[in-house]
Order: structure tokens, then sequence, then C-alpha cells
């Protein structure tokens, strides 16, 4: 697990350039924020969040499978990290910060993640 990289990693990397692609500047990792956040755009007040699917337990995905050996750690881990994200979700919420959340399997469908990066980011005409 030492391995593992916490920033930059592809997933995020991809949201990154389709956020930038539609003309908004933003902030990474701010680290006054909770959780310290991928992405930040503070003019707009808002926040997105790329999650691994499987360190963050996304529910319904192929890749959010457990481990069968070791169990009892990777249950800890990952509930863990799930209750970690809802309570970073719900300080910055009441702090004014609207948060989208984008799993790294749907990066893996940029028309989609377009639609929906685009629907969270512009305003309702």
């Amino acid at each position: 697990m030492s391995r593992i990289s916490g920033g930059d990693t592809k997933p995020e990397i991809v949201v990154r350039k389709l956020i930038h692609g539609m003309g908004f500047r933003f902030r990474l990792h701010v680290k006054n924020l909770p959780g310290k956040p991928d992405i930040v755009l503070a003019r707009h007040r808002k926040i997105v969040v790329v999650n691994g699917c499987f360190w963050h337990g996304h529910q319904g995905c192929v890749r959010s499978k457990r481990p069968a050996t070791n169990v009892d750690f990777w249950n800890t881990k990952i509930e863990g990290n799930i209750e970690r994200d809802k309570l970073n979700k719900a300080t910055l919420e009441e702090a004014g910060w609207q948060v989208l959340v984008v799993w790294s399997c749907e990066t893996k469908k940029p028309e989609q993640l377009i639609d929906k990066l685009k629907r969270f980011l512009l305003p309702e005409p």
C-alpha cells in the first residue's frame, strides 16, 4: 500500500482535463478544506472529488470487490474511508460548498462524464 499514489491519478487527470477544457480554472488539493479535495473551483464554491472505486467502496461497481484474504483489515480500511468521505462531504456542504463525487469507473465513459460535469458546473438557464 505504500506504493499507492494519493494524487495525480489517471482518473483525476481525466477529470481535470475535461473541466479545464470547459474553460474552468481550479486549484488542486486545497489543504485548508476538509479532506483536501481534489479539484476546488473557489469562484463558483464547487468541489469535485475523484474517488477510486476500490478504495472508497463504490456500491454496485465491479471494481469495488473486496479481497478474499485479510478480510478484517480491508473491511476496516474501506469502511473507514467511506465514513471519512461522508463526514468531509457533510462538513463542506455545511460550509456552503457544492460537492460532486466522480468515481474512477465513470472516467471510462467520457461523454457521460462531460454531461455530469456540465450539469454540476454550468448554471441553469
